[in-house]
C-alpha cells in the first residue's frame, strides 16, 4: 500500500504552475523568431553601416534565444515537480519560470522551496 501520509498539493501545483509559465514562454518565443527572421533578412539589405541596428538585432536574437532556453526549463522542471522527483530540477524550474510571468514564478519558487521533503 503507498503512502500518502506528509503529501500535500504544493508540488502539484508546482509543476503546473511551472508548466503554464514554460507553455507561455514557448509562446513568447513564436513572435521573437518571427521579428529575428524578419529584422534579419532585412538588416543585410537595407540598414548596412548603422551600427544601432546591429546591436537592437543583437538584443532581440538574445530575447529570443533566451525565451525558448527558458520556456524549457520550466517545462522540465514542471514535469519533475509533478512526479515528485529531482527537487534541483524542479527548483531550477520553477526560478525560470519567472522569466514569463514573474507572480507564477515566484509562487512556484515558494512552493518548491517549501515542499521540498516531498520530493524523492
Amino acid at each position: 500500500m503507498a503512502q500518502t501520509a506528509g503529501k500535500t498539493a504544493m508540488p502539484v501545483i508546482t509543476g503546473i504552475l511551472n508548466l503554464t509559465s514554460g507553455i507561455l514562454s514557448l509562446i513568447c518565443f513564436i513572435p521573437l523568431l518571427i521579428a529575428v527572421i524578419v529584422v534579419g533578412l532585412n538588416l543585410v539589405t537595407i540598414y548596412i553601416g548603422q551600427p544601432g541596428i546591429a546591436i537592437a538585432f543583437s538584443v532581440l536574437l538574445i530575447l529570443t534565444i533566451l525565451a525558448l532556453f527558458l520556456g524549457i526549463l520550466a517545462i522540465i522542471g514542471g514535469a519533475f515537480a509533478l512526479q515528485r522527483k529531482k527537487w534541483g530540477w524542479t527548483l531550477v524550474g520553477s526560478i525560470c519560470a519567472l522569466s514569463p510571468t514573474f507572480l507564477l514564478g515566484l509562487v512556484a519558487i515558494i512552493l518548491a522551496a517549501v515542499s521540498r521533503n516531498e520530493f524523492e
